[in-house]
C-alpha cells in the first residue's frame, strides 16, 4: 500500500539564502546602532576644547576692551587739560590787544611831561600831567601789566632791543646807559621790549 504525499515541509526545505539575508540585515542594524552610539558617545569629548578657546577669544576680547577704554580716558584727560590752559590764557592774555592800543597813549604823556618841565612857568602843567600819567600806569599795573626800564641793569635780548652801542669808561660793559623807550610786560610775557643804548665793551 503506497503512502499518501503530505504538505507538511521539512526543516530542511527552508531556503537557505533567505536566512543568510535576514542574518545580514540584523548585523547591519546592529552595526549602526553601534555607530550612532559611538558617536554620540565621542561628541562630548569635544565640547571643552571649544570652551576654552571661547574663554581664551573672549579674555583677548577683554583685554582690547580695557586697553581702548584707558587710551580714551588718558585723551579725554589730555583735552581737559589743554581746554584748562586755554581758558586761563585766555583770562591772563584778553587785554593784551588793549595794551597794545593804550602804550602810545602813555609814550605821548610821557613826552607832554618832559616839554612841559623844559617850559618856563609850566611847573602846573608838568604836575597835571605827571598825576595822569601816574594813574594811567597805576592802572595798567593792576591789569597785570609791569614797566620794564632797565637803565644802569645788564643788558638782556630777551625783555632789551639794542638801539646803539656806545662806549663808557665809567659804565660796565653790555649795561644799559640810557632808555629810549621803556618796555611793558603782561603777567610775565613780553609785549614790547625796552629800547636801549648799551655800553660797547673794550
Amino acid at each position: 500500500m503506497a503512502s499518501k504525499p503530505t504538505d507538511e515541509s521539512t526543516p530542511e526545505d527552508f531556503d537557505s539564502d533567505a536566512i543568510d539575508e535576514s542574518i545580514g540585515e540584523d548585523q547591519a542594524q546592529t552595526d549602526a546602532q553601534k555607530g550612532t552610539h559611538e558617536a554620540s558617545t565621542e561628541q562630548p569629548q569635544e565640547a571643552p576644547d571649544d570652551a576654552a578657546t571661547s574663554q581664551d577669544d573672549a579674555s583677548e576680547e577683554l583685554a582690547k576692551v580695557k586697553d581702548q577704554l584707558l587710551r580714551t580716558v588718558a585723551e579725554m584727560e589730555n583735552v581737559r587739560r589743554r581746554a584748562q590752559r586755554d581758558v586761563e590764557n585766555a583770562h591772563k592774555f584778553a587785554v593784551e590787544k588793549l595794551l597794545g592800543e593804550l602804550l602810545p597813549v602813555v609814550d605821548s604823556l610821557e613826552k607832554a611831561e618832559e616839554l612841559a618841565k623844559t617850559t618856563d612857568n609850566a611847573d602846573s602843567m608838568a604836575e597835571g600831567i605827571s598825576l595822569s600819567l601816574k594813574l594811567f600806569v597805576s592802572t595798567l599795573e593792576k591789569s597785570g601789566i609791569a614797566i620794564v626800564d632797565p637803565l644802569g641793569e645788564p643788558f638782556d635780548p630777551q625783555l632789551h632791543e639794542a638801539m646803539a652801542m656806545v662806549p663808557n669808561p665809567d659804565a660796565e660793559p653790555n649795561s644799559v646807559m640810557d632808555v629810549m623807550q621803556r618796555g611793558y610786560t603782561l603777567n610775565g610775557r613780553l609785549v614790547r621790549a625796552a629800547k636801549v643804548v648799551v655800553v660797547k665793551g673794550e
